[in-house]
């Protein structure tokens, strides 16, 4: 899940922002074995199937993220993108490597030093851009098992080292594209308009979450 948005001008030394460093709210964080997740639909045409298998009210907030997360994995990718939402271990690796081209390949995560940090100020104290032209962002997902939804892409990313108010370290990842798009379009617009840019005009970037993956060649 990325959240964070800010203008490419502030991805420097010094600059202070207020941050919240948290995972990704998930009903279930494990991922099922291969054969077992491709055994149990995930399609929006099944949704009482999938409600009813995982004993889940259709009027709850668990099945509202279950429905919210299979329209997003069935929309259409960004134009130039590959995408799959992850339901295994190994189709998010194959995923990757496919994506990729390359079976030699690294993951990369957001790092906090402490396991619960309050929202506070972060300061920017270093950056590394990560060396890599094409990557593959894997986000997770708010589903009743781990799901990711993964997709492939060329915007420039980077390592971020920022440090809290109350002295927390982070090693932070972030990617900066020219033009953010999702499924919320009226979200997404309001979003420009805090950032006082038109769509297009400048680079938008953002954080990860400590549980989404960014995986690149080695």
């Amino acid at each position: 899940m990325a959240y964070g948005f800010f203008l490419k001008e502030s991805l420097q030394p010094g600059t202070t922002m207020t941050l919240h460093f948290k995972r990704t709210s998930t009903f279930g964080t494990s991922f099922l074995p291969l054969q077992v997740a491709d055994s149990i639909p995930f399609s929006s045409s099944m949704m009482p199937d999938i409600l009813s298998r995982f004993s889940v009210s259709p009027s709850s907030e668990m099945a509202s993220s279950i429905k919210e997360t299979i329209a997003e994995c069935e929309a259409k990718p960004s134009a130039g993108q590959l995408s799959l939402c992850a339901t295994s271990l190994e189709s998010m690796v194959d995923f990757a490597k496919y994506g990729l081209k390359s079976s030699n390949l690294r993951a990369m995560s957001t790092s906090v030093a402490k396991a619960v940090s309050p929202k506070q100020k972060y300061t920017i104290t270093g950056l590394n851009k990560v060396k890599a032209s094409e990557l593959v962002a894997c986000h997770a997902q708010r589903y009743a098992y781990a799901v990711f939804r993964c997709h492939t892409t060329t915007a420039p990313a980077y390592t971020v080292s920022l440090t809290g108010a109350d002295g927390t370290k982070v090693q932070a990842l972030a990617a900066c594209h020219m033009n953010v798009a999702g499924g919320d379009v009226e979200a997404y617009k309001k979003l420009y308009k805090k950032l006082g840019v038109k769509p297009g005009s400048v680079p938008v970037c953002h954080f990860f979450s400590q549980d989404d993956l960014l995986w690149a060649r080695v």
